[in-house]
């Protein structure tokens, strides 16, 4: 883990977080006069990846989403039947 000042980080942000990017960081504390007092960190996003070729448009359901099974109970619950 890289330590850097105060007055480094705000001098060299970008350069920072490109060492994140790149993954030859994983973390960079910032110290105030010597001391840690926060972290720069590589945000990882948790959202599903985007469909690509030809599963672009198409979209995902579950298995038997379209069965008139349950038609009557749900009306039922609903007070429509």
């Amino acid at each position: 883990m890289t330590q850097v000042n105060m007055l480094e980080a705000k001098s060299t942000l970008s350069a920072l977080v490109k060492l994140l990017e790149d993954g030859l960081e994983d973390r960079i504390a910032i110290a105030r006069n010597g001391h840690p007092v926060a972290m720069l960190v590589r945000y990882e996003d948790d959202s599903p990846a985007q469909r690509i070729g030809v599963a672009r448009g198409v979209p995902i359901t579950a298995e038997g989403w379209d069965l008139d099974d349950a038609d009557a109970e749900i009306a039922e619950l609903f007070g429509v039947a």
